[in-house]
């Protein structure tokens, strides 16, 4: 429970003190404007600060401390200390109002002296332990900072998150339950060099098609039948912005597969993967796809092989290469028996009968489900109802999903699965494991949060010296672009802000002031105001209401769903000159009657089209009762039973826009293209 607020006289009679002194106290403290008489009411964040100072004057004066801090958590330090023994106990993390109570000190003192210590802390704000002890030490105590309970443990497991790897449930393998598990294989390559559409052309599905501007811009997984046996395949993007989501896709495979076009040869994002696969140690298989293009010319994929250490088979090497083609199915087959054929020679091995080893893809949060994440299971089974761990994140597994948006009750070696039931978003790539009982996996969970916490808030993290505030000072002179953004996903978040520091310019510079998941909201908009920054949305929609706060405060949003349309507009702001490059052209409005619920697949929304035409492709905003909540692409049209490219006004229609679903009835929906005209730097 937090501090109640309590009248200056109740607090003067209770320490047997005047009035007038108490009062004097919260002067100094900041509170003299709140405070005038005996009547006066302490607001609560000022009463544990004169509880501090009252239990003080006390122990100087040789009477009994009052019930305020004295007997607080991390307790009985004010007495201990005013009795002149050294060692002090705290319970960790330290912030600085309890270390002020525990040394006995008023806070003032300790913030002060935390800037003779070249520390900048505000009265909340933890520390690093080591901060802490050493102002002890300067203040003539030996801090000894406690751990919590059944912390001995946790807190070890916390201290190796670097290598996630929290205490595991022990267990030994019987040799009878381990059995050959499907291999996990992973196309890389560059972008448009067909890693997608070959995977289409194996698992016979038409993914490709679904993803906005035909380019796979998530990590997902699925699993492919190839006669008695499977494969699980990990498709990763291909443009260089995901660098680090295809480096988490190496680091969760056996396989790779290169994906290098037959008419192109190496890119630099196909070096860049490779050099992801051989940093995990990956076999590799080369895939030379666009093999049937007349001007194909597999000698020179072949001499872009040797020339980046990858000797192919043909040269004498050990490098396995297979001609194919996505589109007329040429080598399929033959890629497929190599890839057995590799799994085979690693003797891939799992346990169905231990608890789940799995790594996260990808996680976000949904409508419906919150925090979910996309998984691969490595080892062992993950089964509903097991308390997990991830990262500083914890539950019960709630529900799982498999890769054709079934539920299932457990996820074996090597299967792909979206779990439902953690406590956060986790990063892409961090590892999975169950742990004994929900309550050890809510401990580690918390112990990981409070570390990160410390190490974002105390020196080592965000706690600012006064070094790197003259430091940033400095930096101030230079031009900065500053940005807010949100994605669908954290793979996405973490690509983005990636990419947006590499944006070259000597004048100006791009400084992202929060990455996050989930919807714009009215915070991002007040951080926004606050810092002279806009509002980059990746695949996400905006909350009702933002959109009036932004044009209150003057906040620019942007809501892009293609990666290469959002560096250019920003390459644009840089440049200073991104309206002038632009021409939007109407194109017809529609309002929604009627919303379908599909059994499979997304809503489609039942339209009339009020004006112009709808066209398959065109870009679209939807907006309620005024106020813009998306903006995208036309992702299909139906005219009753048929697929239609576009729909004139006075026609009824069913609209799919792509990765929206929240349609309401009455919402309408404006339909435009763009007309570009680059400027010249």
């Amino acid at each position: 429970m937090g501090t109640k607020s309590v009248k200056v006289k109740t607090l003067a009679d209770k320490y047997g003190v005047s009035v007038k002194e108490i009062i004097k106290e919260l002067e100094s403290q900041g509170f003299g404007d709140d405070v005038k008489n005996a009547s006066s009411v302490i607001p609560p964040d000022a009463v544990e600060l004169v509880k501090s100072y009252l239990d003080e004057l006390m122990a100087k004066r040789g009477g009994e401390p009052g019930r305020g801090a004295g007997n607080r958590d991390g307790g009985g330090a004010v007495s201990a200390a005013s009795a002149g023994q050294q060692e002090v106990h705290i319970k960790g993390p330290v912030i600085v109002k309890s270390l002020a109570e525990a040394l006995g000190k008023r806070p003032n003192e300790v913030i002060t002296s935390l800037m003779m210590m070249n520390v900048l802390a505000s009265i909340n704000q933890m520390l690093e332990p080591a901060v802490a002890v050493e102002l002890a030490a300067k203040m003539g105590f030996t801090l000894v900072i406690d751990k919590r309970g059944k912390e001995e443990h946790v807190q070890k497991d916390a201290g190796s998150q670097s290598a996630d790897a929290p205490e595991e449930i022990e267990f030994a393998d019987n040799p009878k339950d381990i059995i050959a598990r499907q291999p996990i294989v992973t196309f890389m390559g560059h972008v448009d060099h067909g890693k997608t559409s070959l995977q289409d052309a194996i698992r016979k599905t038409r993914v490709a098609a679904g993803e906005a501007g035909g380019i796979t811009q998530h990590i997902g997984a699925s699993i492919a039948h190839c006669g008695n046996k499977s494969v699980t395949f990990v498709d990763t993007p291909g443009h260089e912005a995901f660098t680090a989501m295809r480096a988490r896709g190496a680091n969760v495979t056996d396989i790779v597969v290169l994906v290098v076009a037959a008419d192109d040869g190496f890119m630099p994002q196909t070096i860049e993967a490779m050099n992801h696969a051989k940093a995990a140690k990956v076999p590799i298989i080369v895939a030379m796809n666009k093999i049937d293009l007349p001007n194909a010319n597999p000698d020179k994929v072949l001499l872009n092989m040797q020339q980046n250490g990858l000797m192919p088979e043909d040269w004498g090497g050990t490098i396995g290469v297979v001609k194919v083609s996505a589109k007329t199915g040429q080598g399929i087959d033959d890629l497929l028996e190599r890839i057995l054929l590799e799994a085979e020679m690693l003797e891939l091995k799992g346990n169905p009968k231990r608890p789940a080893e799995a790594f996260v893809l990808e996680s976000q949060l949904e409508q419906g489900y919150g925090p979910t994440a996309s998984i691969v299971v490595k080892n062992g089974t993950l089964h509903v109802g097991d308390p997990i761990i991830c990262g500083e994140y914890y539950g019960k597994v709630k529900g799982l999903i498999d890769h054709r948006g079934q539920r299932i009750k457990s996820a074996g070696p090597s299967t792909p699965v979206k779990i439902v039931g953690l406590s956060g978003v986790p990063d892409a790539g961090t590892k999975l494991v169950v742990c004994k009982s929900e309550k050890e996996a809510k401990e580690i969970g918390e112990a990981r949060s409070a570390s990160k916490r410390v190490e974002t808030l105390s020196g080592k993290g965000g706690g600012m010296t006064l070094d790197d505030l003259f430091s940033q000072m400095e930096n101030g002179k230079r031009n900065t672009l500053k940005v807010v953004v949100k994605t669908d996903v954290c793979g996405s978040s973490e690509a983005i802000v990636e990419s947006l520091k590499k944006l070259p310019s000597e004048k100006i510079s791009v400084e992202v002031l929060h990455a996050g998941v989930g919807a714009i909201t009215e915070s991002d908009v007040q951080l926004a105001a606050s810092s002279n920054a806009i509002v980059i949305g990746f695949h996400v929609r905006v909350n009702p209401g933002v959109n009036d706060l932004a044009k209150k405060e003057n906040v620019e949003i942007r809501l892009y769903s293609i990666i290469y349309e959002l560096l250019e507009d920003i390459k644009d702001a840089m440049a200073g000159r991104l309206e002038p490059d632009k021409r939007e052209k109407e194109l017809g409005v529609a309002h929604i009657l009627k919303i379908f619920e599909l059994s499979r697949g997304p809503k489609i929304c039942g339209c009339m089209v009020d004006k112009g035409v709808v066209k398959v492709g065109s870009k679209s905003r939807v907006f309620r009762k005024g106020e813009l909540i998306f903006n995208g692409e036309v992702r299909s049209l139906r005219r009753f039973q048929d697929d239609v490219k576009e729909v004139r006004q006075g026609m009824e229609c069913g609209i799919k826009l792509d990765n929206f679903l929240d349609f309401d009835v009455g919402d309408v929906i404006q339909f435009y293209e763009i007309e570009l005209k680059k400027a010249t730097l």
